[in-house]
């Protein structure tokens, strides 16, 4: 009886030492590169939430140890903030600069989302930045100020400057993450958006200036194909199209232009007069063939370079159904006998 409790009292040990050791070992660092990531927290954000993601982000070995670590020791927040962190620091460095707010205290990360208009960016900097939203406007339509930046970066030209543009730059300010320092400043936020867009531009500088479309037809271009292509894969051949009818000299008939000249959102219907509005902006009308006059969203990556490099087709239509395939037609009644299609396969795509 004596041996048989000495076992149990040995296993019950050694059982207690692994946890221990394991414990332990999970809140030792993750390897020993010290290269430095962002992490931010957000407002809201919970400390079961700040640790599992920092567990995905392979900043520490085990959130589920590290949130017992947090009970453990009875902390109960984290503050808000954009902290460096690396995966040579153990949990317990970690959760100590979260405790203290050892965060870069003057920056900020900043989404602009591609496919949104200018004034959407116009939002994101007004929420983000102490300025208003005619502040920014200002700066942004400043003739002055755009006669800088033509100056300034090879892909702004006088196009921008056409009267009939509702937004100069828009078009010209990249979507994507970006860091800033809390303080900056209305053209400073705005020139780190430009230098992405000439940062995605400059490998494809050659093949754009020897192209068929001068810079700003080239992004007016893709800023359709950012929303009328329903996916990535498909841009390419939607950009095919568009150039097989300014080719041939046809109206795009592009309805996102459309949306854009009245400045409507997508989730309301547009009626006949609105599609037969003669406005430099809508290709649906019969007043002119060819490009809008100006971009009319932000574009990004994959549409941009959709549209330097197209599909080569003899297609004229396309049409896209509710779960984001895209069909095409060479004629009007094969495009027509595709809409039919979709409708009677419960398939139709509305806006």
């Amino acid at each position: 009886m004596k041996k048989i409790l000495l076992t149990i009292s040995i296993v019950i040990v050694i059982s207690i030492i692994a946890i221990i050791s394991y414990y332990k070992f999970s809140l030792t660092s993750v390897n020993n590169n010290a290269d430095e990531v962002y992490f931010e927290i957000s407002y809201g954000m919970s400390i079961n939430d700040v640790l599992t993601s920092l567990e995905e982000k392979n900043l520490i070995k085990n959130s589920f140890i590290s949130k017992t670590y947090v009970k453990l020791h009875k902390i109960n927040n984290f503050q808000a903030g954009v902290y460096l962190l690396s995966s040579n620091m153990s949990t317990e460095d970690i959760i100590n600069k979260f405790i203290t707010g050892d965060s870069i205290k003057d920056e900020i990360s900043v989404t602009f989302i591609e496919g949104k208009r200018l004034l959407d960016y116009v939002d994101v900097i007004t929420n983000n930045f102490p300025y208003s939203k005619e502040e920014v406007l200002e700066v942004i339509n400043s003739s002055e100020y755009l006669t800088e930046l033509i100056d300034e970066y090879w892909f702004l030209t006088d196009d921008i400057l056409n009267k009939d543009i509702y937004y100069p730059l828009e078009g010209y300010l990249f979507p994507d993450t970006y860091r800033f320092n809390k303080n900056a400043s209305i053209k400073e936020i705005i020139e780190v958006l430009i230098c992405g867009l000439e940062q995605k531009l400059e490998p494809y500088k050659n093949d754009i200036l020897n192209g068929n479309l001068n810079i700003h037809e080239l992004i007016t271009l893709a800023s359709i194909v950012e929303l009328e292509g329903a996916s990535s894969s498909d841009r390419s051949g939607v950009a095919g199209v568009f150039y097989n009818r300014l080719e041939d000299n046809w109206t795009l008939g592009s309805d996102v232009t459309t949306y854009y000249a009245v400045q409507k959102d997508f989730s309301v219907e547009l009626t006949m007069d609105e599609y037969n509005l003669c406005n430099p902006y809508n290709t649906r009308s019969n007043c002119f063939t060819g490009l809008p006059v100006g971009p009319i969203c932000g574009i990004s990556l994959d549409s941009l370079k959709a549209t330097i490099y197209p599909t080569d087709s003899n297609y004229y239509y396309f049409v896209a159904d509710k779960n984001k395939n895209t069909y095409y037609a060479e004629d009007y009644n094969e495009f027509n006998k595709i809409i039919n299609e979709l409708k009677q396969n419960g398939l139709w795509y509305t806006y």
